[in-house]
């Protein structure tokens, strides 16, 4: 296929998309006032929730398949370009010190490198080959989870690592803003959170953009809640690597069990500064840190399974 031709079947596809669409609540934004532009742009926003909403039985589906993928030793991999790029970079990072998780355990892949992450790399996006060589460095087996993030569903990066990850045999998820009726690739859940049109027309990074940051927050809240990261509604397998979380860490202990902050301090010690083994130790009567982890062990990471075994 000649550039031309190719040129004009994209500028087909993208006159077909939702997302490249105009908006006829926005269209006299550019002779509106300040606040009534913020008011336009707050009430397309409204409709974001509502539409994520909607795509729960699928992103119920998608968290089931990330913690038997978590059980058994795999990963969760994002693959996405621009502001989709950066959303699954932004949620894997916050993994770890929100979760405890290892590093590798959720990975975010955006076309063009880290270099893309603060600054555009103009073409990056449009080589499918680069999404399949970005998971071949990874190493991908099929035990992991490869989740392609495109508002547009039609990203080249995108769809070339979704379609080798299917290749080597993993399981597949997929999260989209434009409409179900309307996606035609092979993965095992596709989430659609249909915003319609955007206040700036194509600028996904606005509604679209907040759709997938709430999806992304929820497979991963999700699924680490299933796998005994949450005490209550506390992160308790948080990482103490700054003196806020110290503090945080702190301050949950002494929430969960009632002990004051200088008790909650020397908990913490002898726990080695992990919250979830001062609360076996101060909720369940244990003295050691080993019978707390024994506990901990046989009841898969819950802290309320773990209090209960004498």
């Amino acid at each position: 296929m000649s550039a031309s031709e190719e040129n004009t079947e994209l500028f087909a596809a993208l006159r077909r998309l939702s997302t490249e669409q105009r908006n006829p609540r926005s269209e006299d934004i550019d002779v509106a006032s300040t606040r009534e532009i913020l008011e336009i742009i707050n009430a397309e926003d409204q409709l974001v929730a509502g539409a994520v909403g909607r795509e729960i039985p699928y992103i119920e589906e998608a968290v089931e398949i990330l913690v038997d993928a978590f059980q058994s030793g795999g990963r969760l991999i994002y693959a996405g370009a621009g502001t989709s790029g950066r959303l699954g970079v932004v949620d894997a990072s916050e993994c770890p010190p929100t979760f405890g998780t290892p590093p590798e355990q959720v990975q975010g892949l955006i076309a063009g490198g880290r270099g893309a992450m603060f600054e555009a790399v103009e073409g990056a996006e449009d080589d499918p080959s680069e999404g399949r060589r970005d998971l071949e460095r990874l190493g991908i087996t099929p035990v992991d989870v490869v989740c392609g993030i495109a508002a547009s569903r039609r990203t080249p990066y995108v769809v070339g690592a979704v379609a080798f990850a299917r290749e080597v045999g993993c399981r597949t998820l997929f999260v989209t803003c434009n409409p179900r009726e309307n996606f035609d690739l092979d993965v095992d859940v596709a989430i659609c959170p249909f915003v319609g049109p955007e206040v700036i027309m194509g600028s996904t990074r606005m509604k679209s953009g907040t759709a997938q940051k709430l999806v992304l927050n929820m497979l991963t809240t999700a699924a680490m809640v299933r796998l005994g990261k949450v005490y209550h509604n506390m992160m308790v397998d948080l990482q103490m690597t700054n003196r806020k979380l110290v503090e945080r860490s702190k301050r949950i202990v002494m929430m969960a069990t009632g002990v004051d902050y200088s008790e909650a301090s020397v908990a913490l010690e002898r726990a080695g500064g992990h919250v979830k083994t001062a609360l076996v130790m101060l909720l369940g009567r244990v003295e050691t840190t080993t019978e707390a982890h024994e506990r901990l062990d046989a009841a898969g990471g819950f802290v309320r399974g773990a209090i209960v075994r004498g």
